[in-house]
């Protein structure tokens, strides 16, 4: 081919190379929007949720504690105004007490816990909502979510991750007193959008705690992580959680989630 076929043949091929970039850049999908999706399909599965769950606290030396409790869960609106009631059975130390959330878009969360040994409903600060949830490596705010816009948000990279193509999203606090640790890696599943892993890291960029998605199993056609763990590896304690007897659309009230139930669960969470 001489110069001037090499130019046409240019001239032809430079808008089908740009057309095609310009395809590449819109099928990259912002990582606002996947964190978006991610929460409604994790935190806002059905309209509502009740699920028996076991939470095993697992030592460095390998001694464990076992929580057993039923979770209740009602969304007010999709992504927006949510609540939550949890009822403890085991052990005897915790049995009977309950924890409450109301979860409001753009402001602080409503929480409430009842200590029947003490005969006491403690309301729960702002500023506590990254405490440890009774003892595990769960923060109040691992068990009903964080206000995504309280991040900022990067895509990092593609990667697989046991086999499931995953988006890579870096998520660091606007303000450092809101969380933690100083920004987060998560591997959203692009299939189910699901977190199959996130991984938290303190102050001083050291790795400090990991959530693994252990089991994904669709109930009532919704993907549902069953089983997860979170990891403190800077203390080597570990806690792992199962959801068992999982049921969406049930149609709960809203009675069930109101202050009065704290001091005597109702019989849909026994």
């Amino acid at each position: 081919m001489n110069h001037t076929g090499r130019r046409i043949a240019l001239a032809l091929l430079t808008p089908c190379l740009l057309a095609a970039s310009a395809l590449s850049a819109q099928e990259k999908t912002p990582p606002e929007e996947i964190v978006r999706r991610s929460r409604l399909t994790f935190f806002y599965a059905g309209e509502d949720m009740k699920a028996k769950v076991r939470m095993r606290l697992v030592n460095p030396q390998g001694k464990e504690r076992v929580r057993a409790m039923t979770m209740l869960r009602k969304d007010q609106q999709e992504g927006g105004e949510q609540k939550y009631f949890i009822y403890f059975h085991q052990p005897a130390d915790v049995r009977d007490m309950t924890f409450m959330v109301w979860k409001y878009p753009g402001k602080d969360d409503d929480r409430w816990l009842y200590i029947p040994a003490l005969k006491l409903v403690r309301r729960i600060a702002a500023n506590d909502s990254r405490s440890s949830f009774v003892g595990s490596d769960f923060t109040y705010e691992d068990i009903s979510g964080r206000d995504p816009e309280e991040d900022t948000y990067t895509l990092v990279r593609e990667e697989a991750l046991n086999g499931r193509a995953c988006d890579v999203v870096r998520s660091a606090p606007k303000s450092e007193r809101s969380a933690d640790y100083s920004y987060k890696l998560a591997w959203f599943d692009r299939m189910s959008h699901l977190p199959l892993k996130e991984e938290y890291y303190d102050r001083r960029g050291d790795l400090a705690r990991v959530f693994t998605a252990e089991e994904v199993k669709e109930v009532q056609g919704l993907p549902t992580v069953t089983k997860r763990t979170m990891k403190n590896l800077q203390s080597g304690h570990r806690t792992e959680v199962t959801f068992e007897e999982i049921k969406y659309n049930l149609g709960l009230s809203d009675d069930l989630f109101t202050e009065r139930y704290l001091r005597s669960a109702p019989p849909e969470a026994r």
